[in-house]
């Protein structure tokens, strides 16, 4: 019970305190689930941001549902999901209350514009820390910035990039053991 209620609370902070998506929860992962819960490490986290931009539904709650699911199965897995979704959900039944009537105060704008200004900063920060762990070699290199290109020039939908780039890991992985195979021969 006690590993429960911390999985909520763990995901209702990083719920709380995410603004602008799921790549801007990264430094919130990092120090609550990584380093202060050890729940799991840094590649294991890569790989949950991965499979959470594959499958259908918002990247965080993908991957505080496979977090919690690892640490206490189905369960687990829903309270987790809970505990980040809680948040929003007070939060957004409040502004809807109160933001008709504050929104055309300049402060306000403000206010709106520098959230929006430091979650690009947050983001900017994650995708540093992604780009050092996940680029390792000129494959890397060539497969980010075939999607970089394709991303940005074609507007192609994320899972094609995301497919794309898993199956020409597939071969690349494949045609690198093969050639270290003929080598031993």
């Amino acid at each position: 019970m006690k590993l429960l209620f911390e999985l909520y609370c763990a995901w209702f902070k990083i719920g709380l305190f995410t603004f602008g998506g799921g790549y801007a929860m990264l430094p919130f992962i990092e120090k609550e689930i990584i380093e202060k819960h050890h729940w799991a490490t840094e590649d294991e986290v890569l790989d949950y941001f991965a499979i959470g931009q594959c499958t259908p539904g918002v990247i965080a709650v993908n991957t505080a549902t496979f977090i919690g699911y690892f640490q206490k199965g189905i369960i687990g897995g829903i309270v987790a999901t809970l505990g980040v979704v809680s948040p929003s959900i007070i939060i957004i039944g409040i502004i809807a209350t109160v933001l008709p009537t504050f929104q055309d105060i300049p402060v306000v704008q403000h206010a709106l514009n520098g959230i929006s200004l430091g979650v690009c900063v947050l983001m900017t920060a994650s995708i540093l820390k992604l780009w050092k762990s996940s680029v390792k070699d000129g494959f890397g290199y060539f497969v980010f910035i075939v999607s970089l290109v394709i991303a940005l020039i074609f507007k192609t939908a994320t899972i094609w990039i995301i497919v794309f780039s898993a199956i020409g890991g597939i071969i690349y992985t494949n045609l690198k053991k093969i050639e270290e195979d003929t080598e031993e021969c």
